[in-house]
């Protein structure tokens, strides 16, 4: 399902199907918990972004209400981003990305002292994802999207600008962070 070292987990859950569709359990805390997942999700957000290349990110609670996140695209097609923000991690600015779909069922476990974001591929995409903690506005924080020293490699065309909240165009560079995650001892890698 996926590599049990790696902080951030690519999910891909198997889906059963026969000439009416497929099933698929998306999660089990059993099963979460043997890949190394052993957070309890006690919120689940469900959001709409009709423009393609709409860009939510990145963003992340700081403790002591961080956030655990179990990313999932239920329309369209989303490019999701976690960056390792972990103090003291031999790969801190470094980030994974993948492309999560209604169509492949992927979902992407994101670790608290990582920052998270997505941009949409398709209109009209819609994303789930269930938190570890409750959202708390006062915990909030973010780093700019597009920050070349993390130097995410978005999908998105040249000459298009995506579409941004009010907050994330004057979310603070990387440099201008002050990390409150410290690192586990486990680095983030690339997924296979």
């Amino acid at each position: 399902m996926t590599d049990n070292s790696n902080p951030v987990k690519l999910v891909v859950p198997r889906r059963h199907g026969d000439p009416r569709g497929w099933f698929t359990e998306v999660y089990s805390e059993p099963t979460f918990a043997a890949l190394g997942v052993d957070c309890r999700f006690v919120q689940d957000n469900h959001s709409l972004s009709q423009p393609r290349f709409t860009l939510r990110g990145l963003h992340f609670q700081v403790p002591p209400r961080g956030q655990d996140k179990l990313v999932r695209c239920i329309r369209g097609r989303i490019f999701d981003v976690a960056v390792d923000v972990r103090r003291g991690s031999p790969t801190y600015g470094s980030w994974v990305g993948a492309e999560l779909s209604a169509e492949n069922g992927h979902q992407l476990f994101i670790p608290i002292g990582f920052a998270h974001g997505f941009v949409t591929l398709d209109e009209a995409c819609e994303v789930t994802y269930k938190c570890s903690d409750t959202y708390a506005p006062e915990q909030d924080g973010g780093i700019r999207w597009d920050d070349p020293a993390i130097a995410i490699d978005w999908p998105i065309p040249a000459r298009v600008t995506p579409e941004l909240s009010a907050k994330d165009v004057v979310q603070p560079l990387f440099s201008e962070f002050d990390s409150p995650f410290v690192y586990d001892g486990r680095p983030l890698q690339p997924f296979v």
